[in-house]
Order: structure tokens, then sequence, then C-alpha cells
């Protein structure tokens, strides 16, 4: 680095930025938000089954993450194309005059217990019929895995970051994408105990770029702070 005191001559000044990328020293941030409370009565894990809304308090979550990030400087929303998702950036996009991009990339872990109860004592996991399902903790077994979760949910930041550069984006998902994202990029193994996740509902997990390097991620609660072993995410 050049002291502030002693001007750079002009070959010094062409040879230290020459080749350099336009935005190497741009920063963008890019916030991940695992959508709202959702109404489900039933209690059943609804994983990517369709028409699950938000609940009323997933609806006012919704709007607290809009009011939080109102000063900022948001130029790009993208959710996953499940509708508790798309309903969680909506307050986001009226805020900002924008509209909602969708990325499958963002949807929500598949699952071979959707659709099912699997709270412990009363669940499927009691039901031998589906402990084969249970062999391999590490993939995991029972669904998607987890380094494919992490592939495409880095894959959906960097279009953000692209299409924010310089900006904020927001990218809408789901609670197991976001957390084996978070995991991948701390270099932490992938497979986990699921009650220990840092990622509350409408809890945002922002990642702070210079350039195309990853310097920070940063973990807030704006809508307050949700139990992590909640059945659906």
């Amino acid at each position: 680095m050049t002291d502030s005191t002693t001007p750079a001559s002009s070959s010094n000044a062409v040879s230290d930025t020459a080749g350099r990328h336009p935005h190497a020293d741009t920063r963008t941030i890019v916030h991940v938000l695992r959508h709202g409370e959702v109404h489900n009565p039933g209690g059943i894990l609804y994983g990517r089954l369709p028409n699950f809304r938000l609940s009323e308090n997933g609806q006012a979550q919704a709007r607290k993450v809009a009011d939080a990030l109102a000063g900022h400087d948001v130029t790009h929303v993208v959710a996953s194309p499940l509708q508790r998702a798309q309903e969680t950036a909506a307050p986001l996009a009226s805020a900002f005059g924008l509209a909602i991009e969708t990325d499958e990339n963002l949807i929500e872990a598949g699952n071979e217990f959707e659709g099912l109860k699997v709270a412990v004592g009363d669940g499927a996991l009691r039901r031998p019929r589906h402990w084969w399902k249970l062999r391999d903790p590490f993939t995991p077994s029972w669904g998607e895995p987890y380094l494919q979760i992490a592939h495409r949910m880095l894959a959906a930041v960097n279009a953000a970051r692209v299409a924010a550069v310089g900006h904020e984006a927001v990218c809408v998902s789901h609670q197991l994408p976001v957390w084996a994202l978070r995991r991948f990029l701390q270099g932490d193994r992938l497979w986990h105990d699921p009650r220990h996740r840092q990622c509350g509902l409408a809890s945002l997990t922002s990642l702070i770029y210079e350039g195309d390097t990853l310097v920070d991620i940063v973990y807030s609660e704006p809508a307050g702070g949700s139990d992590p072993r909640q059945t659906g995410a």
C-alpha cells in the first residue's frame, strides 16, 4: 500500500490496477433469509408440498424483517418458489419497489418424510418400516444430500451477488438449505444435529463480500428468536 503522504507515480498506478477485476474492491451483501412461521395445524413436515402459507405470526415476522432492512441498499429480492418463501419476500419487495425473482436453487431440501409427522414420540420415526431410511445420517439417506444442497444454494447466492453487485440482495429460503450453506462456507462438516441449527424463523444469515471474496458472515433475528427444532422449515 502506498503511503498517503507520498503520491504514487503514474507507472506504479498503472501496474497496481492493470488486470484487476472492475469489482475487485466492491462491497456486496447477500442476506439469506429463512421464511416466517407457517400455518401448519397438522404438525407435519411439509417440505416441498404446495399450499403451505404463512401464519398470521409469520406474516408479521416478514414485515419486521422488511422494517429492519428499510435503511439498507437492497436492489434484488429472490425467493424459493414455495408459497411461504414468496410470501416472506413480498413485504421486502414492496418496500423497495422490486419484483420478486424466483430461483429453484433456493427451494426446500427433498425429504422422504415429507407429509408425515416426525415429532419425537408420536411421529413416523417410531414405525419400523421407516427405519431403513435412517441408515446413513451423514449423506443423509432420508433426503437430498447435504453437499448437493450447499452447492445449489451457493449457486443462488452467487447469482444474487452478481445481480446486486455493489449493493445488497435478499434470498429467501428454508432452514436446512440456509444452514447447509453456512456450514459449507465456514468449512464445517455438513452432517449435524438439527436441534443445534442457528437459523430461526425469519432470521438473516448475511454474507458480506469484498469483490468475489466472502469476508464475513453475520447472523441476526430481526423478528425475534424461535425454536430451531420446529417442524417444517
